[in-house]
Order: C-alpha cells, then structure tokens, then sequence
C-alpha cells in the first residue's frame, strides 16, 4: 500500500512538473496561447482576430524572443481573447500560456499564478461626463458607478478613507466597453477603472470632450503578465526579454507608440504621459504585488 501511495504521489508529482514546463510545451506543439483583451487600455481587439495595444505588442517581442531561445524556425501565436473573470482559471488550465491583458499583481492572485516583472504601473481613477458636476468621490453619493466584473476597483473605491460616508450603487458592465458604455448612455454617473482602460475608452468614443477623468488617485497598482505558477524557467525567459527590452530602450518607443502617438482604429491618441510610477519599476524590474506599493 505504501508502495502504490508513493509511486502516486511521485506520477503526480511527475504530471505537475510536465504539466508546469511551459517552455517545453511550446517547443513541442510550435505554438503560444496569448491571452488578450477585448477592450483594455493595453490590449484590445480591432476586429477579425487582430489584437493590439502596448502589452499586445510586448508580448509579441517577447514571444520572439522566445522563438530565438527555443530554436524554432516558426512559432504560432495562438491569440486568445480572456476577460477579467476567465484569465485566471485560462492560465491555470493550461489554456493560455501567457496572459499579458491588464492584470493587477496582487498578493491573493499570486496564490493561484505567478507574474512577470512589472511592465506598467496603474493608477485607478474617476471618469465622468464632463457636464456632471463630479470632481471626486465626495460627489458619488447617491450615483450609479460602473465597473467591470471581476475586476477590484469599486473595492478599492469603497475602501478609500475619503468613502466614509459615501453611499453609491454599483452596477456592472460585461467588459470595460460594456462598462463605458453604461457611462456613455447615462445609466451610470461614474466609471471607476484603471486610468489606461478610461482613457483609452474615451479616446475611442464619439465625442471625447465629452468625458473627462477626475478626482482623487484611488490606488496604484502593478500590472503584469501572467504565467502558469512555479514554472521557474518560463518565468525566467519572459523576465530576460521583458528587462532587454527596457534596457535596449525598446520598452519606451512602444510606450511613445501606445499612449503618444494616434493610434487604430481611430487614429486617436490616448496621451498618457508615462508616470514616474512606472519609470520606477522599469528601473529596478520586480514582480512585487500592488500591497507593497501600498506601504509607506
């Protein structure tokens, strides 16, 4: 019985590793799952398959970094789209490889997956039309906010010391278009998000002046790709071509090209400046999850 119970524990133990070698898995099939988004500031769809953005793009790099490393003549990247509530089971299963969405390291994620070093720093933020009269939290009382299912930010609004007292509905959108949206057609007074997802949001609709971002920086937060947990070489690829694309200064022209420049479909421009936040993190790359930001 003691036999039969160790040679289990060593097959599983076996298939866990298997099951965790991702780089072999890509050698072997010749192709990548890509998990990206529909709607984010840095990943988003144009229709018919093609998919784009800052972290779209980076990823792609990193992938042919990947191709170099593993020898292969080609390599397939297989694009699949993942939302903010399927990203984490989709890396787990197996059926992305390689998420590189708009995906917040924290700490309580990181017990289900591991991230890379961190390659944008979020600041959740406000958006509202323009007209309303809301400069900041203390005006939410009584308002509809939006927000996108899975995803933490009207906690993190709920938890900001300038909430007390603050009562407001929250009502969800599918994605973050659906959750714009709401905001667009008036059955929402705010959109509560990461400042790339509202900005690239406004600059997509109709009528940009329209909109505006306001009120107080309710957290800041790293965002990563994300991998499979304790693949350790996985992980140590993704990191190297993440940190030689900061240092060869490649990082910085797809940041001038994603946030500074018109970009498709509209041929508008986001203008996000980059942040110091994220300056920071490029400086010294790290993996370190949004608790630590917090700390003072």
């Amino acid at each position: 019985m003691k036999t039969s119970l160790l040679l289990l524990a060593s097959l599983l133990a076996t298939l866990g590793t298997a099951q965790a070698d991702t780089l072999q898995k890509i050698k072997d099939s010749g192709s990548i799952s890509l998990g990206v988004r529909e709607s984010s500031g840095l990943s988003y769809t144009l229709g018919n398959g093609k998919f784009v953005g800052f972290h779209t793009e980076m990823a792609e790099r990193v992938i042919a970094d990947l191709q170099k490393q593993l020898g292969l003549a080609k390599l397939e990247i297989k694009y699949q789209p993942v939302t903010s509530q399927n990203r984490i089971p989709l890396v787990q299963n197996g059926t992305v490889d390689l998420e590189c969405g708009s995906t917040t390291n924290n700490a309580t994620r990181q017990k289900d997956v591991s991230f890379a070093v961190t390659t944008y720093v979020e600041e959740v933020r406000i958006a509202v039309k323009a007209n309303s009269g809301i400069t900041g939290i203390a005006q939410l009382n009584g308002k509809s906010v939006a927000t996108t299912t899975g995803t933490t930010s009207v906690q993190t609004l709920r938890k900001h010391e300038r909430a007390t007292g603050v009562d407001f509905k929250e009502v969800f959108g599918k994605d973050h278009a659906d959750s714009f949206l709401l905001l667009e057609s008036g059955r929402a007074d705010a959109f509560v998000m990461d400042g790339s997802i509202l900005a690239a949001n406004i600059a997509k609709s109709k009528n940009p002046a329209n909109f505006k971002i306001v009120g107080e920086v309710l957290s800041v937060e790293p965002i990563a790709c994300m991998l499979r947990k304790d693949d350790v070489a996985f992980k140590k690829a993704v990191d190297g071509s993440i940190q030689g694309l900061i240092k060869s200064g490649d990082m910085a022209k797809l940041y001038d090209k994603w946030f500074m420049q018109p970009i498709p479909p509209a041929n508008t421009r986001i203008g996000l400046l980059l942040s110091e936040a994220t300056k920071a993190a490029w400086a010294s790359p790290n993996d370190r999850p949004m608790e630590d930001y917090a700390k003072k």
